[in-house]
């Protein structure tokens, strides 16, 4: 459902980094050179991405930075964003597809122009707040809005994202390659056929609809007879205002506009949008790049909001259409069991708010140096308690420049979460290896870097339960700080977690934390300069100063918001009213 296509029913709106292939060497184990012609030859259906010998590494050492071209820790940041309209914001280029399923007693609504309820393929809300944008008639006419109840689980196909915004930036690209087979950015308003053609391609494994998301999250529903019934089919009061002789933007058009992106900010943290169940075991993504090697010199050097899958040859589109179709196929018998959601959350929750305190205490200047170097280190210990052995005991002197000592306790807080499904691994289908790949690049980062902070605070006096002859200094203290805050931000941002991006100070009642959005925010640069469907003009609404060849739709909506390039490739929270005005 794309707001384009709702509007122009009304009468007053009248019409960072590159991949390292994850191959195998000849003699089975996974090999992390980049580009080698093995790895890029291997059909994905034939390669082990990951097999036991993965978890130990060759080398644990505390200095060893994970490989420039890692994307095990993207993958891991997608896994635990799907479905939270906050991080698929962030990052609107999607790049993974996951089968899932609507419950059974789900509701679903879609807003219409009469009533007839669709005979083929149709979008649906969520949320009501969403599909009454697309409830269309004048005051005279009225509107017509169904409810839809699902009376078996809908099978369905999630893309994350803003996979519902029809740009140019490559917010469309992975329903693109499912639907046609290429990438048609000259087709993005073809929602239609784009619809109709999923459909088609997904009727062979039962896919009943496919999930996106755009102010909130939307399923584009193949058949609305099929599992589906009527709960109501209501003939609505228009939300039109009368036609004003006022050149303004219709009080209607700001009020629903904000309230569809208000519902959409009830899922922005975790866990989502919990009406769609996602099957982890089935997940494609194509930061998989024994999937998509094409990709890998495309992303070097490039920001995480740049990537996208544009250079995608071919053979990987191939190859991604299989393993989705793979993924779809019933009666799959090769799924460990493994709760691969909770596996995710438990590492975020452990982490995410200790570093978000070590980071405001590294940054503080509310107490003296040493006493918050004490209370950070506090925190490292707490972190590495259940993997300091009781054999763990520095050396007397400071020689050992690589911390070695501290290697058992990188090594087990590394593999805490992982070891257990390793001993199991043959159980593994190809996307639960991706999994466990992300979960172990992930860990053993985070394990890497607090372990040498942590060891770096030993040796400098402030364990207490590992004391030194020597008391710490006030200059040695000052370098100790300012190595420990570069190697946490560093981290941080590796880590790229969105749970970290929020309004700061928070926002007061009357407001709400807010990204800039797809539509209303999209730069004027790149607003489209032909509407989807027919467009009419009116002067009574229309303030004559904007370009005459954009389509009104666009037109209001550039009076809404008129952000900078960066704030759209780049979003930044900020607090915006929950009456009017908005201030999108």
């Amino acid at each position: 459902m794309f707001l384009i296509q709702t509007l122009v029913g009304w009468f007053v709106l009248p019409s960072l980094a590159a991949q390292v292939p994850l191959g195998l060497s000849p003699d089975g184990k996974p090999s992390l050179e980049l580009g080698t012609a093995s790895a890029m030859a291997q059909p994905h259906s034939s390669v082990n991405p990951l097999d036991s010998d993965n978890l130990d590494r060759s080398s644990w050492q505390l200095d060893q930075s994970p490989p420039t071209n890692e994307t095990g820790h993207f993958v891991f940041e997608t896994v635990n964003s799907l479905l939270q309209h906050w991080p698929n914001t962030r990052y609107r280029n999607g790049h993974t597809m996951v089968p899932g399923v609507i419950p059974k007693g789900t509701l679903l609504y879609h807003g219409a122009v009469n009533d007839t309820i669709p005979t083929v393929p149709e979008w649906t809300a969520t949320d009501p707040e969403h599909s009454v944008l697309f409830c269309q008639g004048s005051p005279d006419t009225g509107c017509w809005h169904l409810t839809l109840a699902a009376i078996r689980p809908l099978k369905v196909l999630y893309f994350d994202g803003t996979s519902a915004g029809n740009t140019l930036n490559g917010t469309l690209d992975t329903q693109d390659i499912i639907a046609w087979g290429e990438l048609r950015p000259d087709w993005r308003f073809k929602e239609d056929q784009r619809l109709m053609d999923l459909c088609k391609w997904g009727a062979p494994y039962a896919v009943d609809g496919y999930v996106r998301m755009e102010m909130d999250f939307e399923v584009m529903l193949c058949d609305f007879t099929a599992g589906l019934e009527v709960v109501s089919w209501s003939h609505l009061a228009s939300l039109v205002e009368p036609v004003s002789t006022v050149p303004r933007i219709p009080n209607f058009l700001l009020f629903r506009m904000f309230e569809a992106m208000q519902a959409g900010s009830w899922h922005n943290r975790y866990p989502g949008d919990t009406r769609i169940n996602l099957d982890l075991a089935g997940i494609i993504s194509l930061y998989d790049t024994t999937l998509a090697p094409s990709l890998v010199g495309s992303r070097d050097g490039q920001e995480r909001c740049d990537h996208g899958i544009g250079a995608i040859s071919s053979a990987d589109i191939e190859a991604v259409r299989r393993s989705v179709s793979r993924t779809l196929k019933p009666d799959q018998g090769d799924i460990s069991g493994i709760d691969w959601k909770t596996l995710f959350r438990v590492i975020v929750e452990r982490y995410s708010e200790r570093f978000d305190l070590m980071d405001y205490l590294l940054n503080s200047e509310n107490d003296t140096t040493v006493d918050r170097a004490l209370k950070v280190h506090v925190q490292l210990r707490v972190m590495l308690t259940p993997y300091i052995f009781h054999s763990t005991v520095p050396p007397s002197a400071s020689h050992d420049s690589s911390n070695s000592w501290a290697t058992p306790v990188f090594k087990a807080c590394g593999t805490a979460h992982t070891s257990s499904i390793v001993s199991y691994i043959s159980s593994l289908n190809l996307s639960e290896r991706l999994l466990l790949h992300a979960v172990q690049e992930t860990t053993r980062e985070i394990c890497r870097v607090i372990t040498k902070m942590w060891a770096s605070g030993v040796l400098a006096g402030l364990d207490i339960y590992l004391p030194r002859d020597s008391t710490p200094d006030a200059a040695q203290m000052v370098r100790l700080m300012g190595s420990w805050r570069q190697e946490l931000s560093a981290l941080m941002t590796w880590l790229d977690w969105s749970v970290w991006v929020r309004c700061r100070p928070a926002c007061g009642p009357e407001e709400m934390c807010y990204l800039p959005s797809w539509p209303v925010n999209v730069p004027r640069g790149r607003r489209p300069h032909h509407p989807p469907h027919r467009q009419h003009e009116s002067s009574d609404i229309i303030n004559a100063s904007f370009p005459d060849n954009l389509p009104l739709t666009h037109r209001l909506l550039m009076q809404l918001a008129s952000p900078q390039d960066d704030d759209w490739r780049k979003p930044q929270p900020k607090c915006i009213s929950r009456v009017a005005p908005y201030g999108f």
